[in-house]
């Protein structure tokens, strides 16, 4: 259904036109996220992350039998307000099955707004299903039982990161830079805990916070970097944030390497080019250069299809699961969808993953992964093609990213 499309506008009110006609025996799920707007490449590559996944359910019979899957786009515009404006749209007309996932700041609000619309609504409830907002505090001291994640959260991927990072003896002094928002300040936070307790000989010399999708010009963070000595660069950055900061650091002939944790995004790999070879390093559930190449089809199939790389296994699990919850469930029902989520396990392709119960957070594998030049027996496939791609340097087993959660949930 979601191909590329001119621009999101034109791509929503097609979809509005084709909602009246559904079959009853269609189960929506309403996707919220931005599509215009400085994130809204995030959104449409989500979305069309996500329509590769339905679409594979349904060539498979669906689910219940027959009934097929939809999604109905609407437009956050990144904003925690937009989207309670918009959520309200999709209480409207019944949909009852919500994702979201670009910005851990919207995911806030969500949560909440999910979370007191069932209080006061019993057996009409809604059931989130977070795809990709990775603060940690999502699953810990605002877990609740009607909200899933479907990505490894921040501390494991910030574990993840530091394991690597640790590992290096010539990283001696350390940058941090963030955006200005939730999913930064934790960033920066759990970064220097795990620093402190993985190498504490590590000096972090700086630790800038920037705004939100705001920064053209990253030459001035980039002399503040150089000139503090870093040798290594720890950023959660993503998007524009990301991209324009590599290079920047390339123009400056900044030497230091870059532990991202999104340096992987669709996108992001042609935004910095050739400025991120042998300098970035990334955690991901899954790149195209896997050994043995698990998902290679999926890979391959998606390419052809959105002419764009396949990257972002949160969007895959995320469908997957939730079809097998609601053939487990016997029902789309929220309550039961949610009950039936709970423990789910299955094989996502690279190993198996499983949905932990005690606080709904996802348990998966993660790849750290360096941004190298791409036709070598390691390295088949490029990313974004660039001509560059990502080298597994270390996987990281499920069971060996499982970190202890504090999460003290109510149950219906």
């Amino acid at each position: 259904m979601i191909g590329k499309f001119g621009s999101a506008a034109a791509f929503l009110t097609g979809m509005w036109v084709a909602m009246p006609g559904a079959s009853a025996q269609t189960i929506r799920i309403a996707v919220i996220d931005p599509f215009s707007g400085p994130a809204a490449l995030q959104g449409e590559m989500g979305s069309r992350h996500i329509q590769m996944a339905v679409d594979d359910i349904n060539a498979r019979g669906g689910v219940l039998g027959g009934s097929k899957l939809e999604l109905v786009l609407f437009d956050n515009k990144s904003s925690p307000q937009e989207s309670l404006v918009v959520l309200k749209q999709a209480i409207d007309q019944d949909i009852r099955l919500i994702t979201q996932g670009v910005g851990s700041h919207v995911a806030h609000a969500m949560t909440d707004a999910v979370l007191k619309y069932n209080q006061r609504n019993p057996g009409h409830e809604l059931l989130y299903l977070n795809n990709g907002a990775t603060d940690t505090a999502l699953t810990e001291e605002k877990c609740n039982f009607w909200h899933f994640r479907f990505d490894a959260n921040l501390d494991m991927k910030i574990d993840a990161l530091t394991r690597v990072l640790s590992t290096q003896k010539g990283a001696k002094k350390l940058y941090l830079i963030n955006q200005d928002y939730a999913y930064g300040h934790s960033f920066k936070r759990v970064a220097r805990e795990m620093l402190a307790a993985k190498r504490p000989d590590i000096e972090i010399v700086g630790d800038e916070l920037i705004p939100l999708g705001k920064v053209k010009d990253f030459a001035p963070y980039v002399a503040k970097i150089k000139s503090s000595g870093a040798d290594v660069v720890l950023t959660g950055n993503w998007g524009s944030d990301l991209a324009l900061l590599i290079k920047a650091a390339e123009e400056s002939g900044l030497n230091t390497t870059f532990y991202t944790n999104y340096g992987f995004l669709v996108g992001t790999p042609r935004a910095f080019g050739a400025a991120g070879a042998n300098r970035v390093k990334t955690v991901a559930g899954w790149n195209a250069n896997i050994a043995g190449h698990p998902l290679e089809r999926y890979y391959l199939d998606y390419k052809k299809r959105f002419r764009e790389d396949f990257g972002f296994m949160a969007y895959k699990y995320f469908v997957e699961m939730l079809a097998r919850a609601i053939d487990k469930a016997g029902s789309a029902e929220p309550l039961k969808v949610a009950k039936a989520l709970e423990d789910l396990r299955y094989d996502g392709g690279v190993g198996e993953v499983r949905m932990r119960a005690d606080d709904h957070q996802i348990i998966m594998p993660l790849y750290v992964s360096s941004f190298v030049k791409a036709g070598t027996a390691e390295v088949k496939y490029d990313a974004d093609d660039t001509g560059y791609g990502w080298q597994t340097d270390v996987r990281i087993e499920a069971k060996d990213n499982i970190l202890p959660t504090a999460c003290k949930m109510e149950r219906p």
